[in-house]
Formats: structure tokens, sequence, C-alpha cells
């Protein structure tokens, strides 16, 4: 018999998967606990439309993505911190002031978790950064770190 899972299950497939079954599987264990259902063209119809707009969702995502990296590609995010004697930083500059400074310089909106340094931003300088936004969309972006007056 064919059914549609309803939830993941191990050993069988996951939710959404169009998988084929004995019939005393299915009638006695997944649909009386309700992780399946029966393949009829109904099933099959709503199946094909969540496919869809999963397709058309990653698609998106991913145009967005495209938009994004071609915007900030190369820019240059200014950020500007305290320092104690020989230019050491108080503390360190992090992925959420770059990502803050970015939403305020060139108004584009980055979780800070997608934002990867070369290690710790603790000095003066340039600082080459990977902003990761989709898999296999990334742009590089440089931190200039300088002196608060």
């Amino acid at each position: 018999m064919k059914v549609v899972l309803l939830e993941d299950i191990k050993g069988s497939g996951k939710k959404g998967e169009l998988i084929n079954v004995s019939d005393g599987y299915a009638r006695n264990y997944l649909f009386p606990r309700k992780l399946a259902k029966e393949a009829n063209a109904q099933a099959m119809n709503e199946l094909k439309n969540a496919e869809e707009a999963k397709a058309f969702k990653i698609k998106t995502e991913m145009e967005t993505a495209r938009k994004t990296a071609e915007a900030i590609e190369g820019k240059s995010v200014k950020i500007y911190a305290k320092a104690g004697q020989g230019g050491r930083l108080f503390g360190s500059v992090t992925a959420k002031e770059i990502a803050e400074e970015l939403k305020k310089q060139f108004k584009v909106n980055i979780d800070k978790r997608k934002i990867v340094t070369d290690g710790d931003i603790k000095a003066f300088g340039t600082y080459q950064c990977e902003v990761k936004l989709y898999n296999g969309i990334s742009a590089k972006i440089y931190a200039v770190v300088g002196e608060k007056e």
C-alpha cells in the first residue's frame, strides 16, 4: 500500500515522502497513530503542492541572498573602538558589532552567526571577513577598526 508520511519514521522515511508499506503495517500502526495517510488523489495533490512551495521558497531565499551578496561584496565597514597603550583594544570587535555596522551603513540586515572572521579582532587595522548568506553564496567584506575619539 502506498502512503504519504505525516511524521518522520525511523527505518521507513521522512515527513512528506511517498513510501510503499505492507497493508497491515499501514492499517494497524501508521493510520491509528496518524503517522501517515493513504496515497489517494487528494494526498498526492497536497504532496505535489507542498514540494512546489518548498522549491519556490528555496528559490526566493537564494535570489535574496545573491542580491545581498552583490550589494555588500568588497565593501568596508568602519568600526570604532577604544584602545589602551600599544593600540590593543579593550576587548575585541565581535561579529555582532560588524552586523550592527552593516545594518547602519548599508541597510542590510545580516545575522551575526553568518559572519566569519579569521580569529579575534583585538587591534586597529583592516580585517577580511566572510559573510555566508546561503549554502554556496557568500561575500567578502572588510572590517576597518579605527580609534574612537
